[in-house]
């Protein structure tokens, strides 16, 4: 599904009138009569206590005066709350006003917080219309919007959001400071980003998008690039196997992973891996665990590697990585490994190690090794590299705090890929993927039963799986990531929404292509 930023819904605006000849007001016209055909429709024994609008002073507002205008032409009873004077509409949103009073409809113009206790006091609506902000909010919600937003929150009434629920801010999904709680938002023409990422995911709602008369043409000019991402897509760039084929057409990863106490992190990494499709699958684990990890796997080469107290020895062991390495076609390193120096020089060795041709995925300790992020030792490599973080991870990697990184994902992931030049995962509640050419994709899989040990274990062995098949990272990271939840959504359906293990999860996964 196609998602669109703020610029992007501002340019598709502007082409569709400049440029292919739709009149700004038929626009929003459209947008209120589908926002008021949203409210016939869900709340119809509702709207008899009435319909409360709550305006601001831009073209979202404007958005609102319209639809109370077709409730109220159709009989219903409708009041209209401006956070502003009359005198303060300009354009499109002045017009929408004057065509609401025409009419007979009923507006109050409210500038402070008494006066809009006063406006909003009396029987409760049956529904609430957020028509405060649009899609172009970048600052705090300070003064009169954040009151009247405290209002709407504390009304046990549901609420109907114009186009993105106000103080969301639509690139990100961050609140920005404050935001409405939406029981539907009705977008115009594409969802936005702010839509699909938590935070604001969860304060959308139920997601409408209308088609309000958006040239067809402008949205071709505007070739947005990333979105949404579902099952389609995911399938739609994986290639049907050839009869004439072998294992060794498909691809050999390098796994350099386990440790003293982790030797289940290699053994997941190698499982997802081999589930993937991975015509051979070779592990490079510490000595001291080879035994456990080798006879936990039995599809799985071994390679014991020089230790000491049961973690790698970087010297010894970086030199026989170099003649591992070579006919390899992807390399994944960190899970189990310990955040230690030898880590560092073992990683710092595996990024020198990385070709075109062998791309690298880098995950948990082989990350936090690199915090904060060292981004000349990232850019040395010769070939792709993947970093796949979770929110504490990320947070070490750009000196946050995960509370931070929680509350702006998207922006995070494009940081920590514009910083770095690698392909972006950041793990979590729909998943942020920027890819290595700067697409942002949110990931729609997945369920709360995933907060289970091993989970990112196996989605590294997935994506290095697809790597070493030859995908491009952004491809391996798309198909990765999204048939990962995927897998984990048949199981709660089958099994139950928690309990069930990472390693059924990777089991899973070759029936998950195919229903």
């Amino acid at each position: 599904m196609i998602l669109l930023t703020a610029a992007q819904s501002r340019e598709l605006d502007r082409l569709t009138q400049q440029k292919y000849g739709v009149g700004s007001y038929e626009l929003m016209s459209n947008a209120g009569d589908a926002v008021a055909k949203t409210i016939a429709r869900r709340w119809p024994e509702a709207m008899a206590r009435g319909v409360l609008v709550i305006a601001g002073k831009g073209n979202n507002g404007g958005d609102g005066f319209v639809a109370a205008r077709r409730l109220h032409q159709v009989g219903e009873r409708v009041r209209a709350v401006l956070l502003a004077r009359q005198a303060d509409l300009r354009g499109d949103a002045a017009r929408a006003f004057n065509d609401l009073a025409a009419v007979g409809g009923v507006i109050v113009e409210v500038t402070d917080e008494s006066a809009l206790a006063a406006a909003m006091s009396g029987e409760p609506a049956g529904v609430i219309v957020d028509a405060i902000f649009g899609t172009g909010i970048n600052a705090e919600v300070q003064g009169l919007p954040r009151r009247a937003i405290e209002m709407i929150n504390a009304a046990a009434t549901p609420v109907v959001a114009v186009d993105i629920a106000s103080g969301v801010n639509s690139d990100s999904g961050a609140v920005m400071g404050l935001a409405v709680r939406a029981s539907v938002t009705v977008t115009f023409g594409f969802a936005k980003y702010g839509h699909v990422s938590y935070p604001g995911a969860g304060l959308s709602g139920c997601l409408e998008i209308a088609e309000i008369g958006f040239a067809p043409q402008a949205i071709g000019d505007l070739a947005p690039r990333g979105g949404f991402l579902e099952r389609l897509d995911a399938l739609a760039l994986v290639r049907p196997r050839d009869d004439n084929t072998h294992k060794g057409t498909y691809g050999h990863p390098l796994i350099v992973a386990g440790g003293r106490g982790k030797s289940g992190a290699a053994l997941l990494v190698a499982r997802g891996a081999l589930r993937a499709g991975a015509g051979l699958v070779t592990a490079a684990i510490p000595q001291s665990v080879a035994g456990i990890v080798a006879a936990g796997q039995p599809e799985l080469m071994t390679e014991p590697m020089p230790d000491r107290d049961g973690h790698f020895d970087a010297p010894a062991a970086i030199g026989r990585l170099e003649q591992l390495a070579s006919g390899k076609t992807a390399l994944i390193a960190g899970p189990g490994m310990g955040a230690s120096a030898d880590t560092r020089q073992i990683v710092e060795y595996l990024v020198n190690a990385a070709r075109p041709d062998c791309p690298l995925l880098l995950d948990a300790d082989a990350l936090n090794v690199l915090a904060p992020i060292r981004e000349e030792v990232l850019r040395a490599a010769h070939g792709p590299v993947i970093l796949t973080p979770h929110p504490g991870e990320m947070a070490r990697l750009l000196a946050l705090t995960t509370r931070e990184v929680n509350a702006d994902r998207i922006e995070c992931a494009r940081r920590l890929a514009a910083m770095s030049g690698a392909g972006v995962l950041l793990k979590g509640a729909r998943s942020v993927i920027v890819t290595p050419d700067q697409q942002v994709w949110v990931n729609s899989s997945g369920n709360p039963g995933m907060g289970t040990p091993g989970m990112g274990d196996v989605l590294s062995g997935i994506i290095g799986g697809f790597l070493g098949q030859g995908m491009t990272a952004g491809d391996a990271l798309k198909v990765g990531v999204f048939m990962h939840g995927y897998a984990a959504d048949r199981l709660a359906a089958r099994i139950g929404p928690a309990g069930y293990l990472a390693s059924e999860l990777a089991d899973e996964l070759p029936s998950a292509f195919v229903s």
